[in-house]
């Protein structure tokens, strides 16, 4: 391997980590401008409210990017289908309705009556 070369999985990953948190900075940014539960006025009328939207960023940015990961490793995979041949359904036999005989209780024979 090259000394200058990164592996291609770790490529992926700091792409999909990127894209994760672009998606992050998106959402947030949608949320302050729709005002979504009045959390602009929060953060905007806050001393600290910086800190609510750094936190919300990067809790949303590791879940998008954990996302973006997972979907692009599951792309990867091999189609496993069955190739060729008839599609017919398989050689079940067909569902056969039984008669279960009850026997009808009284109300004397509960197991718990009130008293």
């Amino acid at each position: 391997m090259m000394e200058g070369a990164m592996p291609k999985l770790i490529r992926l990953y700091i792409l999909q980590v990127c894209a994760g948190f672009g998606l992050s900075a998106i959402f947030v940014g949608l949320l302050l401008w729709a005002n979504v539960a009045n959390l602009w006025h929060l953060v905007s009328t806050s001393p600290v409210g910086w800190i609510a939207v750094a936190m919300l960023f990067f809790a949303n940015g590791i879940v998008f990017a954990g996302v973006q990961f997972a979907i692009s490793v599951m792309r990867m995979g091999e189609d496993d289908t069955p190739g060729g041949g008839k599609r017919q359904p398989g050689h079940l036999p067909a569902p056969l309705a039984l008669r279960v005989p009850v026997e009808k209780k009284s109300a004397g024979d509960r197991a718990f009556r009130r008293r």
